[in-house]
Parts: structure tokens; C-alpha cells; sequence
């Protein structure tokens, strides 16, 4: 039965990094909550789906037309660095800090896209 959370988490995270949402997004949290799996193993799994779904999405996107290369290097390097710290940082930190600053990191998101959208509809008014 839990390769079925398996299979749907993936399913998930797939339609979500299609779209170019990240679907660790929902993946992590289904992985650690819902099927107990440790936080960093969880953040692996995520990362070992990534790879292919996401060159996959990127190909997609540059082939219609989505990309702007020319903008690539500034979104690249600082990432590169950033992935590189933050992997050192997590094999470091215990899982229940890990826990919190991703609930805290998708709390952010929550206000930033609720906020964003009630500044959106004002303008319009």
C-alpha cells in the first residue's frame, strides 16, 4: 500500500515541476508527514525525481519558448552556490530544524503569493 503514496507523491511533484512550481513543494511534506520518511532522506528523494523531471520540464520550456537564456547565468550561479551551502548545511542540521525552516519556507511562500495576489486585484481597481 505505501508504494501507492509513493507513486501519487511523485505523480504530484511531476505536475507541479511541469509547471514550474518545484514539486519538492508537495513531494517533502507528503514524504515526512505523511509517510513518515526522515527528513533527509526525503530532501535526496526529491532531488534524485528532480533530475529527470526537471530537465524534462526545461526542455519543454525552452523548446516553446519560456526561456530566456540570456538571463540563465545570473539564476544559475548564485544557485549552484546556494544548493552547495545549503546541502552542507542540511547534512549538519537536525531533522526537526530542517522541519521547521521548510514549513517556515512554504509559509513564506503562502503570504508572498496571497499577498501578491490581493496587490494584483488592487491595481486593477
Amino acid at each position: 500500500m505505501q508504494f501507492i503514496y509513493f507513486i501519487l507523491a511523485g505523480v504530484l511533484g511531476g505536475i507541479l515541476a511541469g509547471m514550474g512550481m518545484g514539486g519538492g513543494t508537495l513531494t517533502l511534506p507528503i514524504l515526512v508527514l505523511v509517510m513518515n520518511v526522515a527528513q533527509l532522506t526525503a530532501q535526496f528523494a526529491n532531488l534524485i525525481a528532480f533530475l529527470p523531471s526537471g530537465t524534462a520540464a526545461l526542455f519543454v520550456h525552452v523548446k516553446n519558448g519560456l526561456v530566456r537564456k540570456e538571463n540563465l547565468i545570473y539564476m544559475l550561479v548564485p544557485s549552484i552556490v546556494a544548493c552547495v551551502g545549503c546541502s552542507f548545511f542540511a547534512t549538519e542540521a537536525n531533522g526537526d530544524l530542517l522541519k521547521k525552516l521548510f514549513g517556515g519556507f512554504l509559509v513564506l511562500v503562502a503570504v508572498v503569493s496571497f499577498v501578491s495576489k490581493i496587490a494584483k486585484e488592487f491595481k486593477k481597481s
